[in-house]
């Protein structure tokens, strides 16, 4: 059903389009009733002060208008959750038709050209894999997600992480519930900021102060009862003399309490969003059920309460504070100490759950890591879960069928397959990727799917190998494909590793760590060059290689910044090295003599290449993989197709 997901979301498009177009109507309707109602309160105001009428009248306009108010208010509510909705789904139709680089949060903080892989797999940035998965609305949902990009989980985790995923994948309604939380723009507060308000020290520490200031507020109240119904201040003034002695020496405190409240305040209301529908929905994948459970049992002070709910009491307060700017309500607010008060509850509310912010936040965050891959799954229906082996000794596989990159639109992706490693050595008995046929919605209804075999993968043709090379050395003439397969690898893996499906007809691998040199590149702040920055990461990927689990290495041009000799000899240190420590991986190169590096480490390692063909002045590819090394170049085919004056030479096409 590869249209399905596409005809959900355009039928869900056009009836939020249609609600949208509504109460826009409807918010035009109540703009001008609300007008017409505050005309004909100025036309009672002057009847009764002309006397024609009596000014119990006047009630019925203002009564009349606050009604149209609040239900004003709700309206455009609604219109503005259907404008989010229609954003949900437009985005989403994106993902689906290779439209939606540049739509999205590209994850640009979490670059760090250091990582070992998340530069050179376009992991974070412009059109980058994260763009294409995060729905998250909360800096925490995103810091989630970007954390199991970048390292990789093991075995059990990859399996919990797949069947919450299934479970989530066809509840489409929470996941547009999700999309509506919070204004437009994403909080600006960092997750880190808001556990630092929770946490932090008090402000308003004195247990004294709460009576004393219900006391002189409750002393204001009854002396301006006094006043009005004798006409004497004395009372009511000396009162807010003893207010202004009493909150003069807290004003400070007083303002970094509430100030600091409202900055958190703006991650908190998204949050709220999140906890409620976690805490409201039921599931059956055992991970989402347990983090309903580390919720509850975050709860220090009501273990009846829910977190939702706590968040909610914290933005009411915050939005009572907001009160006092207004000029008609700020002299009031000042005489029964307002801000206070609002301040002292704030104090308290930290008490009670700034504790319980910090798993809040975790929790919230893994759930929206979640639901991310959950709708990458909804709207990707034909990739397919990985199957993640434990081995019985400390082999490594990677075993890809079909292998596609997700983020090369569909209609110019060209798959294909990827076999390393030993297929024999590890036990694939022992851990499955997990099986949505037995899961069920929340209706208890089977989730739709794919046909699928019994370890939950779509049916493909099995392999008649037994043993697969550790390395692959790829050769090819220029813009042939070999670094997109070298990606194509790298960003499948990434995904298996983070519990999402994969873009394959199948993949079995077992767990690995990755390393990768695509995008080294020299740096003149660090005084460094390309070709030292390649051996430098090269280094770090043969040190991870030393360590419990294989490590899968994708080696763009090779030690190309030194010369044809030394290029070989390190090639094949490096290489040896690497394979001796059963590393797997590829290589690609230009220099046809790299390619004997694969004769001396055969059978762990063969050469496989691209090629191309120049017709009627233009240079074809067909980017498929094929047995061999290379046999010829394109580089003066190019030099010459751009206008460039290169002479002929019997070695023309050859590298």
């Amino acid at each position: 059903m590869p249209n399905a997901p596409a005809d959900e979301y355009r039928a869900r498009l056009g009836a939020r389009r249609e609600t949208h177009a509504s109460l826009t109507r409807l918010d035009a309707h109540f703009s001008y009733a609300r007008l017409a109602v505050f005309v004909l309160g100025l036309l009672s105001a002057l009847a009764a002060w002309r006397g024609w009428i009596t000014p119990w009248w006047l009630a019925l306009p203002v009564a009349v208008f606050a009604v149209l108010v609040v239900r004003h208010d709700r309206v455009l509510r609604r219109r503005d959750a259907a404008a989010r909705a229609i954003a949900f789904y437009e985005r989403g139709l994106a993902r689906i038709e290779d439209r939606w680089a540049g739509a999205g949060d590209t994850g640009e903080r979490f670059r760090n050209p250091d990582h070992l892989y998340a530069q050179d797999l376009d992991l974070f940035g412009p059109a980058s894999l994260f763009e294409l998965l995060s729905i998250a609305r909360t800096r925490a949902g995103e810091e989630t997600l970007a954390g199991w990009l970048l390292a990789p989980a093991d075995a059990p985790e990859i399996l919990a992480r797949q069947e919450a995923t299934s479970d989530l994948t066809p509840r489409l309604d929470l996941r547009e519930a999700l999309s509506l939380a919070g204004a437009d723009i994403r909080a600006s507060v960092h997750s880190e900021a808001v556990v630092a308000w929770a946490e932090g020290p008090p402000h308003l520490s004195g247990r004294w102060m709460r009576p004393v200031a219900t006391t002189l507020t409750m002393a204001a109240i009854a002396s301006a009862g006094s006043w009005i119904a004798t006409g004497d201040s004395a009372a009511f003034v000396a009162v807010v003399l003893l207010e202004i002695i009493f909150s003069l020496p807290l004003r400070q405190r007083i303002t970094t309490a509430l100030h600091g409240a409202a900055a958190a305040a703006r991650d908190l209301d998204v949050l709220a969003v999140v906890l409620a529908l976690l805490e409201q929905e039921r599931f059956t994948a055992e991970r989402l059920t347990q983090l309903q459970g580390q919720l509850a049992g975050a709860r220090t002070t009501n273990p009846a309460a829910r977190a939702s709910a706590s968040i909610r009491r914290l933005h009411r307060l915050v939005e009572l504070h907001d009160w006092q700017h207004n000029m008609l309500f700020a002299p009031l607010a000042a005489s029964v100490l307002w801000g206070t008060h609002l301040a002292l509850a704030i104090e308290a509310w930290r008490r009670s759950h700034g504790r319980e912010v910090r798993e809040w936040l975790r929790v919230s965050g893994e759930f929206e890591a979640i639901a991310s891959l959950s709708a990458y799954r909804y709207e990707h229906p034909d990739d397919p879960f990985p199957e993640i082996m434990t081995p019985a000794s400390r082999h490594g596989v990677f075993d890809g069928v079909a292998l596609g990159h997700p983020l090369v639109p569909a209609a110019r992706m060209i798959r294909n397959d990827v076999h390393l490693g030993d297929p024999g050595g590890p036990d694939p008995s022992t851990l499955r990727p997990f099986d949505p046929s037995t899961l069920r919605d929340a209706q208890g209804r089977p989730e739709p799917g794919r046909e699928t075999t019994g370890s939950g993968s779509p049916r493909a043709e099995s392999r008649s190998d037994t043993s697969a090379p550790q390395l692959l050395v790829v050769s090819g003439s220029n813009m042939s494909g070999k670094s997109t397969l070298l990606r194509t690898v790298g960003v499948n893996a990434v995904l298996a590793f983070a519990g999402a499906p994969v873009r394959a007809r199948t993949l079995r691998l077992t767990p690995l760590r990755i390393g990768a040199t695509l995008r080294i590149q020299d740096s003149l702040q660090e005084g460094r060059s390309r070709f030292y920055a390649e051996i430098t990461r090269i280094r770090d990927i043969a040190d991870l290689a030393s360590g419990a689990v294989p490590v899968l290495f994708l080696l763009d041009e090779l030690f190309h910044g030194t010369n044809s000799h030394d290029r070989v000899v390190g090639a094949s240190g490096v290489l040896g090295a690497l394979v001796d420590r059963e590393a797997i991986g590829l290589i690609t190169t230009h220099d046809l003599a790299l390619t004997r590096v694969a004769d001396e480490l055969a059978p762990r390692a063969v050469n496989v290449h691209f090629d191309d063909r120049f017709e009627r002045g233009e240079i074809q590819f067909d980017y498929v993989m094929k047995p061999g090394p290379v046999t010829h170049s394109n580089a003066i085919a190019l030099m010459r197709a751009v206008g460039l004056d290169v002479p002929q030479s019997d070695h023309d096409g050859f590298s």
